[in-house]
């Protein structure tokens, strides 16, 4: 009995340890994922086993496939999505909805160097989400904020790469620009039409002084800050977008055809004394030419973007690559982008991180030829616009030029390469606080190309143009301009809460320096092959060369206070020192203080019955922000060397200044008072 009770025993143990070895072993689930808000599958999901790196994604009906322990946890995360943590629990299939997190996402925004809870603010700032951005078929990002935020102002004139104007609450300044100020993930700049679209996660708008003075002299105009997006720790994910389109003109003028046109002309001729037809109807050939017609089209518009994104606990990544072409509705025009995107972060301990932000585009136009529009609009319907080689004799009929002779006769190419990135070092010495110092570049290349092709009224020589249009001699004009820019950031940010208090302290320090050198070279007579477009092919004596530059440097220190007590009485206050090698030694440096306060009545105790208001907030503010953007070279005097002049009969070498300076020239500040 007691032999048989310990093989008893033993056969127990084994089965329990089956039984264990079992339940650790990894089973299948499976499931699908929706939208808590339309039941509406969710592809793309990530699936990750809590813990490790395994993971999946939901494919394009919503459902995955995973093996996990039986006693594991899945972990269910997606953009705009409140992140779900399910346990396996010995189940082989789990279904679940998520539901939209974009509450959690408007609770952040991006303010200057650094971020802030949305029901923080002081200040007026506000928020476009990427994904909004790019659903619109547009080349730059402020197109796509048209008629989304209030107090902004976009005016594009609708051919490809032109650089729309922007006003955030009306204009600054006259004389001193009025375009806002764009921080790109950090760097600085007056242009982003390099900036694909569908790279982008939040714009913020930076409107009142209180917002944007913590940048000083370059907030004059408002402040909006692109930031771009960035890998997570994750299994690889692929995705792809496209959209293909056409354009064309609108409301255009009803052209009058030929009898309409010659019948307006003769009955205007008689009018006015003369008995005769201007224009007989037996000089009419049958033609009847919409210009409009000849020189416009039906333009098409593609865009496609291909990204890759993850990450682990050391390093997080996201490349892209884009491509957009956009042919205008003017024959000829045309613009093809194509951009590189590289951001990654890296984890080097857990308080100490790397970012590098790297960005390439390289954009190609073949401008548009503005003055066609008003020549088409004049030219005579009675005259072709070409046949065969040959172009319509327009300037014998009412003195205008054939506008697809203007366009087909000349040449406007512009090749754009540029390089923009941050490079940041992040470290956390102690729970709080947080050093930064981040280096912003920004490289710039330009090669801009204008021929005006040779023709002739003589048939026997060149193309017939006719009457008084012509272009006796060809013309090419080749420009080089390289930019360059740097921005070194320094920053220390200490954030603090307890009790019902919470504060952050930002103090800083940055150094800026822009150089620009422009080189424009002129010839006449060069020949029309495209590979012998050098100026030292022209004709001798035709050519010239110019060369212009510019620098210029700026250097601030900065600081801010945010205060909080009890999510509902809210202080910000700032102050910036710029100096800039814009002004003399005596009137170097600006000074732009500000400050607001916000009380948020929601989270009263008297508010909390109530449900006529989801948010009610009370605030006012004051700044002052500075504008530097004028010529480098305003408050001192250049003097112009081996200028010619004669005494006594002789001819001397002397030295001119030609323009008058101002050596006292100051700062140009402007306030600013908000009340919400």
């Amino acid at each position: 009995m007691k032999k048989h009770f310990t093989r008893l025993s033993v056969l127990s143990v084994f089965l329990i340890l089956c039984m264990n070895t079992a339940f650790a072993q990894t089973i299948n689930v499976q499931g699908t994922v929706t939208d808590a808000a339309d039941n509406l599958p969710l592809p793309g999901v990530s699936v990750i086993l809590k813990g490790t790196k395994t993971g999946t994604l939901a494919d394009a009906s919503g459902k995955y496939v995973i093996s996990a322990p039986a006693t594991g946890t899945l972990v269910f995360t997606y953009i705009g999505y409140t992140i779900q943590e399910i346990p396996v629990n010995n189940r082989t299939a789990i279904n679940l909805s998520l539901s939209s997190s974009s509450q959690e996402l408007d609770a952040v925004v991006v303010v200057g160097y650094g971020t802030q809870r949305r029901s923080d603010l002081t200040g007026s700032v506000a928020s476009v989400k990427g994904a909004d951005i790019a659903r619109q078929p547009v080349q730059t990002p402020t197109q796509a904020i048209q008629g989304k935020v209030a107090g902004v102002q976009v005016i594009a004139s609708g051919e490809p790469n032109s650089l729309p104007t922007v006003r955030l609450r009306g204009t600054g300044s006259t004389l001193s620009g009025s375009n806002p100020l764009y921080v790109v993930d950090g760097v600085l700049t007056d242009d982003i039409r390099n900036i694909n679209n569908a790279d982008i996660v939040t714009m913020d708008v930076l409107k009142d002084a209180s917002a944007t003075a913590i940048y000083g002299m370059r907030a004059a105009n408002g402040v909006i800050i692109i930031t771009t997006k960035k890998g997570a720790n994750g299994p690889n994910k692929i995705a792809y977008d496209a959209n293909i389109g056409v354009r064309q003109a609108t409301n255009l003028v009803d052209m009058a055809g030929a009898n309409q046109y010659t019948g307006y002309l003769n009955e205007a001729n008689k009018f006015y004394g003369s008995g005769t037809d201007l224009i007989p109807s037996s000089s009419l050939t049958g033609t009847s030419t919409d210009w409009y017609d000849a020189i416009l089209r039906t333009a098409l518009q593609q865009n496609h973007n291909l990204s890759l994104s993850g990450g682990s606990e050391k390093i997080n990544y996201f490349l892209s690559a884009g491509l957009l072409s956009d042919e205008g509705i003017q024959t000829g025009n045309k613009y093809d982008r194509f951009t590189l995107r590289s951001n990654n972060d890296y984890i080097l301990s857990s308080k100490l991180k790397l970012s590098s932000l790297v960005s390439y585009t390289r954009g190609d136009a073949r401008g548009a030829n503005f003055g066609a529009f008003s020549d088409s609009y004049r030219a005579a319907p009675t005259v072709a616009a070409k046949s065969g080689d040959l172009y319509g004799n327009t300037s014998l009929a009412g003195n205008v030029a054939n506008p697809l002779l203007n366009i087909d006769k000349n040449y406007n190419r512009a090749v754009n390469n540029r390089v923009q990135g941050n490079f940041a070092l992040e470290y956390k010495p102690i729970d709080g606080l947080t050093l930064k110092s981040a280096m912003g570049v920004d490289l710039d290349y330009l090669k801009s190309t204008g021929y005006a092709y040779q023709y002739l009224n003589d048939a026997s020589t060149f193309l017939v143009a006719g009457g008084n249009q012509s272009q006796p001699n060809s013309r090419l004009s080749l420009t080089k301009n390289d930019a360059a820019r740097w921005i070194w950031d320094n920053t220390a940010t200490y954030t603090k809460a307890f009790d019902k208090h919470n504060f952050t302290i930002l103090g800083g320090v940055t150094a800026e320096q822009f150089k620009f050198n422009s080189l424009v070279g002129t010839a006449r007579d060069v020949a029309p092959n495209q590979d012998q477009w050098y100026l030292s092919s022209g004709s001798g004596g035709s050519q010239s060369v110019g060369n212009s530059g510019d620098k210029y440097t700026r250097n601030s220190y900065l600081t801010r206070l945010n205060y909080g007590y009890d999510n509902r009485y809210l202080l910000t206050a700032s102050f910036r020192a710029d100096g800039t090698s814009k002004y003399g030694a005596d009137n170097r440096w600006g000074y732009f203080p500000s400050a607001g306060v916000a009380w948020n009545i929601s989270n009263e105790s008297f508010m909390k019955e109530q449900t006529v208001f989801n948010n009610l907030k009370l605030r006012g503010s004051f700044g002052r922000v500075g504008n530097d953007n004028i010529a480098s070279s305003l408050f001192y005097s250049i003097a112009r060397q081996n200028i010619p002049y004669y005494f006594n009969g002789q001819v001397f070498q002397g030295i001119a200044f030609d323009e008058v300076t101002d050596p006292n020239l100051k700062w140009k500040s402007l306030m600013s008072m908000m009340q919400v």
